[in-house]
């Protein structure tokens, strides 16, 4: 069974999928940190990158993420069509990860945009973890040095949260620690059929 886990920006939607793990027999799928790596290792993603963007996508240390970074949060086309070459490998790699871990009680995917490049339809359920705007913003702020002005740019890519609440089964409150972890015990309970 796959899981999908997702929230915008800043929802804490990680430290929830953290707690879920130590619920039991649970393993993440990290979309976010699986592709970043991807795009560090992946000849087929570097030459299809460097191709659509530049030979300055990428350095000797590396993927150049500030300029990545740079280009495609300013421009939604160039943002789709980064998804469109990172995903599809992703995809490939999950699918591994899936076969890797059936033993598990379930996949837990974390996907911060499920529903926007349409993963949604690799998951048996999804669990949408929603938080206060200005609590993301200071969040995210805090996590990456960065403006507000940078935050809301993300933000502003990303579906509104009303849209993604109403195609998830779960909705997690994550504005205090305590309400959201005792909410997440109860997914993972119904998910593992154990009494709540």
């Amino acid at each position: 069974m796959v899981v999908g886990i997702t929230g915008g920006i800043g929802s804490g939607k990680s430290t929830m999928a953290s707690f879920l793990m130590s619920q039991g027999a649970v393993a993440i799928y990290n979309a976010d940190a699986e592709a970043k790596q991807l795009m560090l290792t992946s000849s087929v993603i570097r030459g299809k990158i460097i191709e659509a963007f530049g030979a300055e996508s990428y350095t000797e240390d590396g993927l150049n993420r500030s300029y990545l970074s740079e280009l495609v949060f300013k421009d939604p086309h160039k943002l789709k069509q980064l998804n469109a070459i990172v995903h599809p490998e992703v995809y490939k790699h999950l699918n591994e990860f899936i076969v890797k871990n059936s033993t598990k009680d379930y996949i837990l995917y974390e996907n911060a945009i499920l529903f926007e490049n349409h993963s949604e339809t690799l998951c048996d359920f999804i669990i949408f973890v929603k938080v206060d705007l200005e609590v993301r913003i200071a969040r995210v702020m805090k996590r990456d040095g960065v403006s507000k002005e940078t935050v809301l740019e993300r933000i502003n890519n990303q579906w509104l949260d009303a849209k993604k609440e109403i195609q998830s089964h779960y909705i997690v409150e994550n504005n205090d620690l305590k309400t959201a972890q005792d909410q997440i015990i109860s997914i993972h309970k119904k998910l593992t059929n154990k009494p709540v």
